[in-house]
């Protein structure tokens, strides 16, 4: 198998396992969004992927019943892309969460770590973990999809302050987000290999004590511009520059 070749726009839909054979079908909620909103016909090319980097290309042989029968023509397996990118966002309130992981995943995030930071105006308690995962889990298969991307990103359980700190220690790249520091993210010497990690403050913004907790932990503080952004954009943004500099150039 070999990296993915240019399937001409053909819409994306993800299994939790793709089978070998000739033949996969695609039923459930995805065979219900190809034949009943997408009005897919034989003969359409179509990706089909398990979100973790195997892809199949294929000709639609039928479309009916909610379900989709795909005629493999080829298989691929598609590489992790290099560096990779983690994201550390603090929880935004309502639905700003899931629009953060949205965006992100747009723009090439392969990790989300939540982050239950100081200053966050929402709080997911024991009973609600479960569920506010589950919405940023979506989200991220759902712009998958969007964007055509036959790896899903992982969203992984909250993570405290100190754990994230932990976190950084496996990192080649830190970066925290920080609207009153003094180096501007273009002066940062970004690695074109290994992990960049962006942690994202909260809309209260970072403590004195989470800036000094990080920056002992090796991750450097910077400023994208001017500009104040929402904590739900605000890790977007730096992900679309780190992309220019290295998977884009």
């Amino acid at each position: 198998m070999s990296e993915a070749p240019d399937a001409d726009g053909a819409p994306l839909f993800l299994l939790d396992e793709l089978p070998d054979g000739d033949v996969v079908t695609v039923g459930g909620a995805e065979g219900r969004h190809a034949v009943d909103v997408l009005r897919l016909a034989a003969g359409e090319r179509v990706r089909v992927s398990d979100g973790r980097g195997l892809l199949v290309l294929g000709s639609v042989l039928s479309a009916e019943a909610s379900t989709l029968q795909v005629q493999v023509l080829s298989r691929h397996d598609v590489p992790a892309p290099d560096p990779t990118f983690v994201l550390v966002q603090a929880l935004p309130k309502g639905d700003r969460g899931p629009l953060a992981v949205d965006l992100a995943t747009e723009l090439g995030v392969d990790r989300v770590v939540p982050w239950t930071a100081a200053r966050c105006v929402t709080r997911w308690r024991e009973d609600r973990v479960d569920k506010g995962l589950a919405k940023w889990r979506s989200a991220a298969r759902a712009a998958s999809k969007q964007a055509r991307r036959p790896r899903v990103p992982e969203v992984t359980d909250p993570m405290s302050t100190r754990q994230v700190c932990g976190m950084l220690a496996d990192v080649d790249l830190a970066l925290v987000l920080h609207e009153q520091a003094r180096r501007p993210f273009a002066a940062v010497d970004v690695p074109t290999a290994g992990t960049i990690a962006v942690i994202v403050g909260p809309e209260g913004g970072l403590t004195d004590g989470e800036v000094v907790a990080f920056r002992a932990a090796g991750a450097q503080s910077v400023r994208l511009g001017a500009e104040v952004l929402r904590t739900s954009t605000a890790g977007a943004a730096v992900l679309a520059a780190l992309s220019a500099r290295t998977r884009w150039a």
